[in-house]
């Protein structure tokens, strides 16, 4: 249970880390409201986790040449029904939704890699271990 309680907070996590880069890197193109960002997050990265499986599985019976894309192809999808939902997401022009699927499909492959390596390599580094008592000393 705690496993998928993290794996859920990486996942909400790195949607919105790759949301806030686009959002950034994309000023006009592609916006992100204050008031809506929560709920742009949450429906995306659930339609992100629904949409991706059913694509691969679409892809891998009708065109497998495909199967290389589909973080791709599921990105934009998520990013079109997170634009539906809500104020939370508007993405304008075709430079916006292919440059905005790119920048947050790099941003939240990355972050579902390096989260959960940060969050494990703290834990290991508690104060009990030998490396935590001399980080320890060496702060005082």
């Amino acid at each position: 249970m705690v496993k998928l309680l993290i794996r859920g907070a990486v996942f909400l996590a790195s949607a919105a880390l790759g949301l806030l880069a686009a959002s950034w890197l994309l000023e006009d193109a592609f916006q992100l409201s204050t008031s809506g960002f929560l709920t742009a997050v949450v429906v995306f990265a659930v339609a992100q986790s629904i949409l991706a499986p059913f694509i691969t599985k679409t892809a891998a019976r009708y065109a497998p040449a495909f199967l290389g894309g589909i973080g791709l192809v599921s990105t934009l999808a998520a990013l079109v029904v997170a634009s539906l939902v809500g104020s939370g997401l508007t993405v304008s022009g075709a430079q916006g939704w292919l440059l905005g699927t790119v920048v947050v499909w790099l941003v939240t492959a990355v972050a579902t890699l390096v989260l959960p390596w940060a969050l494990l390599r703290d834990r290991s580094g508690s104060d009990s271990s030998k490396g935590g008592a001399r980080r320890r000393a060496t702060a005082d």
